[in-house]
């Protein structure tokens, strides 16, 4: 007889391609486009390499989302990188991995989410130059709060929200097409000296941080209908729209504020809105941006604080972390832990004075790091589990993961290139990890034979 919760735990295969794409659409935008262009300017020399650096980064989260699809759709559990690094290199390195989504990823991701929230809201309610990292810094308490009480944005506010940022930066767009067709021209400056090639890599940094979330994206594989035709349609068209909208949105930043303005600018588009449409317009997009920080925020508090409770109930040394408050059904010690650390990491972004671009110097190596294992994982498990079904295999291979396990070295020496201090804690997070939870897990080993 066959046993109906086998298949009742397996993903039902019911998303259509359009589906798939537009949840890959949701999973990729966030609050990074509204901040990110003017660190993508600051190492460039002009807008014809910044429009190259946004389509470039464009067809690399093809690739590495096609990658990823194949190992989702072989390997199908809701554990995604964790689960593909553990069955490729063992659970040392999945420990590790789960580490780095605590400390810097997941972590790294709020406070930088704090800082984008905080540069808008200061421009529209300036504080001075603490106003930033204190409003952010109110954000992660409030939500913390909203969360240990059992309160949670919902699937159906969460697609609003999703609209709610496509709202934005099709108003954004919007604006670009208000003042070129008025003949308006923004201030100029100086050229910047050539770009070299460190800088353009350090410029791809920050613009793959804004394609970031297609890893999430391309588990979808395991729910598609038709994951072998369908997946590569479904990532191709989420990400061409994505694609779409991001370059659409740079050449409307370019078009009101000019190449150095953009690079010159903490809220790009609180400074276009205010040129195309004065006050309104400024306060419009700042409380779209402040929603789209709070929506983004609350989902990574919500995923991390549960992937952080799995790993410290694995690991019982870890203690109250690892604790479930049964009452209001949320891990209590797993969010406690994450608004501290968070926090402390907006403390040291202010300390640093670089707030988002110092977030981002301390996620990047370690981001970068794991996905590329995660590339050279696609090539370990085909020989590892040479006759695991595949529904969906990545074209062109190897050349495909290989092209993209070298592109994430390549991004992990950019944002090594200059050592800041950003990426000296970072790396010496995961270093630490390593260093403790290795024994750790042996003791715990040896404490259950």
């Amino acid at each position: 007889m066959t046993d109906s919760r086998t298949d009742a735990s397996q993903p039902r295969r019911q998303l259509h391609v359009g589906h798939a794409a537009a949840v890959c659409v949701g999973m990729v935008i966030g609050a990074g486009i509204f901040r990110t262009s003017p660190e993508v300017a600051a190492h460039l020399d002009g807008p014809g390499t910044l429009m190259l650096a946004w389509a470039i980064g464009g067809v690399l989260s093809l690739v590495g989302a096609l990658c990823f699809a194949e190992m989702a759709a072989a390997f199908p559990d809701t554990g995604g990188d964790y689960h593909f690094l553990r069955l490729a290199y063992g659970q040392r390195m999945a420990v590790l991995f789960a580490w780095s989504r605590f400390a810097v990823i997941h972590t790294g991701s709020i406070a930088l989410l704090a800082f984008v929230f905080g540069d808008y809201l200061n421009q529209l309610v300036p504080l001075g130059p603490y106003g930033s990292p204190v409003f952010g810094s109110l954000l992660i308490l409030a939500l913390v709060a909203l969360n240990l009480r059992g309160v949670s944005v919902g699937v159906g506010a969460q697609f609003l929200l999703m609209l709610l940022v496509l709202a934005g930066l099709v108003v954004v767009g919007l604006a670009g097409v208000r003042l070129a067709a008025s003949g308006f021209v923004p201030p100029s400056a100086a050229a910047p000296a050539a770009v070299s090639l460190a800088g353009f890599g350090q410029a791809m940094v920050f613009v793959l941080l804004a394609y970031g979330g297609w890893s999430d994206a391309a588990t979808l594989s395991a729910e598609m209908r038709d994951p072998r035709r369908g997946m590569p349609l479904a990532l191709a068209g989420g990400l061409a729209t994505v694609f779409a909208l991001y370059l659409w949105v740079n050449w409307a930043y370019l078009q009101g504020l000019g190449f150095a303005g953009l690079a010159a600018s903490n809220a790009p588009a609180a400074d276009l809105m205010r040129v195309a449409f004065g006050r309104p317009g400024e306060v419009l997009i700042v409380g779209i941006v402040a929603v789209t920080s709070i929506s983004v925020m609350n989902a990574l508090l919500l995923a991390g604080s549960r992937t952080t409770y799995a790993t410290a109930r694995d690991l019982q040394a870890l203690g109250g972390i690892g604790r479930w408050d049964g009452e209001k059904g949320v891990p209590r010690g797993a969010l406690l832990a994450m608004a501290a650390v968070s926090i402390g990491l907006v403390g040291f972004g202010t300390l640093t004075r670089g707030g988002f671009s110092t977030m981002v110097d301390y996620l990047s190596p370690v981001y970068w790091f794991f996905l590329m294992l995660s590339a050279v994982a696609v090539i370990v498990l085909r020989r590892r589990f040479p006759d695991a079904p595949r529904p969906f295999v990545v074209p062109w291979y190897p050349l495909l993961p290989l092209l993209f396990a070298a592109s994430c070295a390549y991004l992990f020496y950019s944002s090594l290139a200059y050592v800041k201090s950003g990426a000296v804690a970072g790396v010496a997070v995961i270093v630490l990890g390593a260093v403790l939870l290795w024994p750790l897990m042996h003791w715990h080993r040896r404490r259950r034979a």
